[in-house]
């Protein structure tokens, strides 16, 4: 997934400007898949570049974070405690998502297993109609989203408890 956050150019619309800046996030499944999004990017820009007259681009990669990856089994013992806490009914696993976190790099710099969930701000009966129609992507806006505002309650209540449960968990021997 390519997602356009940033693009600069010009001071006013009838002046033509001297340089442009055009701000891309990339998500992936895979390092593979990753790296040929950013070599199909760069052959791009390159080539409208090349074709337009203009001087050759300047890329700059500004962050990068590795393919955030759950460890199996510390996931479902993490989950059991959520299920166990919350309901069957309110734990679930959405699937693959083309989230970026730098979360991954501290687990595997303390050899220690990766467990990212996600906790969700939308009211449950709103979330479930979105899923019946199956407009969960149009009509839940991301957590990167401009119209991102999740209810204040139950979430952070949730989200604390989430933490805690799963701390307890975890310090469990």
């Amino acid at each position: 997934m390519v997602t356009v956050g940033r693009l600069n150019a010009g001071t006013k619309n009838n002046i033509i400007p001297d340089s442009a800046e055009l701000g891309l996030t990339i998500r992936s499944y895979s390092e593979d898949v990753r790296e040929r999004m950013l070599a199909a990017i760069e052959r791009i820009v390159s080539a409208e570049a090349a074709a337009s007259g203009a001087p050759d681009p300047v890329i700059v990669r500004a962050e990068s974070f590795p393919v955030t990856v759950n460890g199996d089994n510390a996931t479902e013992r993490t989950m059991v405690a959520f299920r166990s806490a919350f309901g069957d009914d309110t734990v679930f696993d959405p699937g693959q998502v083309s989230g970026s976190e730098d979360v991954g790099l501290l687990a595997t710099a303390a050899s220690a297993p990766l467990v990212y969930w996600i906790l969700g701000g939308t009211h449950p009966a709103t979330y479930r109609a979105a899923a019946e129609a199956g407009s969960i992507d149009r009509d839940i806006p991301s957590n990167h989203s401009a119209y991102f505002a999740p209810e204040v309650q139950p979430t952070l209540n949730r989200g604390v408890a989430a933490l805690v449960i799963a701390t307890r968990e975890w310090l469990r021997v």
